[in-house]
């Protein structure tokens, strides 16, 4: 089948998938990268679900001081007093006022980083399944529509779902 389909759609086609490996590749590259910053971020600082705490490498508590619902982060903090007579204060915080993490549950969903990140996805999504669209209206062998038809539906199926969830959000 491929030997009767043109050497033009074989390279859009090809083209089309990198564009698409590329986009989830970009989305994925940046989901670790945002998760391996959250891990340095609180190294050695374990949260406790009840009673809502975070706790410090040396036992001190972190207590929500301030809760953000539109954005969805609980601002913690340590004593102040606690963390300027701890040792390890130097390696912790520069603060006076007491170390601060801010959690936010599922953080990379709502990121703007993550919207951005998503947007640059679906933009290569897009010009994936319109560089399809234009071999399609280009070559009308049957060969070649099928070849091109196989790759288009699930591109628009799985663009249509990740649009879609965009916008849930």
């Amino acid at each position: 089948m491929l030997q009767s389909v043109d050497a033009e759609v074989l390279m859009a086609a090809g083209y089309s998938v990198f564009l698409i490996l590329t986009a989830f590749g970009l989305e994925w590259v940046a989901r670790h990268s945002h998760r391996r910053c959250e891990q340095l971020r609180i190294a050695g600082f374990k949260y406790h679900h009840q009673p809502d705490i975070w706790v410090c490498p040396t036992g001190q508590s972190l207590t929500p001081v301030a809760v953000d619902h539109s954005r969805g982060f609980v601002r913690y903090r340590a004593p102040a007093h606690a963390c300027n007579a701890c040792s390890m204060k130097e390696m912790c915080t520069a603060s006076d006022d007491g170390r601060e993490i801010e959690h936010c549950p599922g953080a990379w969903l709502q990121s703007e980083l993550a919207r951005f990140q998503r947007r640059i996805s679906l933009t290569l999504l897009f010009l994936a399944e319109l560089l399809l669209v234009i071999e399609i209206l280009l070559h009308n062998k049957p060969a070649e529509l099928l070849f091109l038809g196989s790759l288009l539906v699930p591109m628009t199926l799985l663009g249509t779902q990740r649009l879609s969830a965009f916008f849930a959000r």
